[in-house]
């Protein structure tokens, strides 16, 4: 991997025919939605607040991790697991409140989802976000129409790193894993991803859980969707390995 480039695996060479993309980080800084939210749950409970540069560390692994994290650094143990269900709730009533209201679009987005359509690949959002909340965000910024397929944290069983939601998208989209790439900005998106049989992109502005995005095992790190669309269309279009075969199974 090689940082704002993409060398994509040989195996995808002219048979991608899909993309799944992440939400938070990778299409849309929603940092401050999650920190409004949350210190109004936390002001709620009588505790202090959370900064930016702490809750980023725990964006990512869906809200029973965001609140259970919140807590875990304010409470005791005992404490935290007894106010833990009243919290998640009044958070979950904070976050419907402000969805949106605080989040930007990252650069050269709508430019990434426009030119991945144009190259007739059907698109899947998934995000560990609660299902309601990616949709209301989604159409906030213009971006609803470009998806086939949008998926939340509470849409199937398991979150990411968890490959179960990115197979159940594949599905949706009528391809296969190996014809799909997954874009995110962290490692739960990479492992999901990798899990799952996709090649794997990785954005390098986003959260991935305060770490940096390097540490990452992706296929690639690009600049941003756009650069993501440009890599896969130059992917796409390079001719095959020699002695290369398709399967068709």
């Amino acid at each position: 991997m090689s940082e704002l480039t993409a060398e994509l695996p040989a195996f995808t060479n002219k048979t991608l025919r899909a993309a799944i993309i992440d939400l938070d980080g990778t299409m849309i800084d929603t940092a401050d939605d999650f920190v409004a939210a949350l210190n109004g749950m936390l002001a709620r409970i009588g505790t202090k607040a959370a900064d930016r540069d702490e809750v980023i560390g725990y964006i990512g692994k869906g809200s029973e991790n965001l609140i259970r994290s919140v807590l875990a650094v304010r409470f005791s143990a005992l404490e935290a697991s007894t106010k833990f269900e009243d919290a998640l709730a009044i958070y979950q009533t904070e976050y419907a409140r402000i969805n949106g209201q605080r989040s930007t679009l990252y650069p050269e987005v709508t430019e990434g989802l426009k030119a991945l359509r144009d190259l007739g690949l059907p698109l899947a959002c998934v995000t560990n976000k609660p299902h309601r909340f990616a949709v209301e965000l989604l159409a906030k910024f213009g971006l609803a129409e470009y998806f086939k397929v949008v998926l939340g944290g509470d849409s199937v069983p398991q979150k990411k790193p968890d490959p179960a939601p990115m197979l159940i998208a594949c599905e949706r989209l009528d391809v296969l894993p190996r014809e799909a790439v997954a874009i995110g900005d962290s490692e739960n998106d990479a492992l999901a991803g990798r899990a799952a049989g996709m090649a794997t992109l990785t954005v390098p502005y986003g959260y991935n859980h305060g770490k940096p995005v390097h540490l990452v095992k992706s296929d690639g790190i690009v600049s941003s969707l756009l650069a993501a669309a440009q890599a896969i269309a130059a992917t796409m279009a390079a001719p095959a390995a020699p002695g290369a075969t398709t399967s068709t199974d």
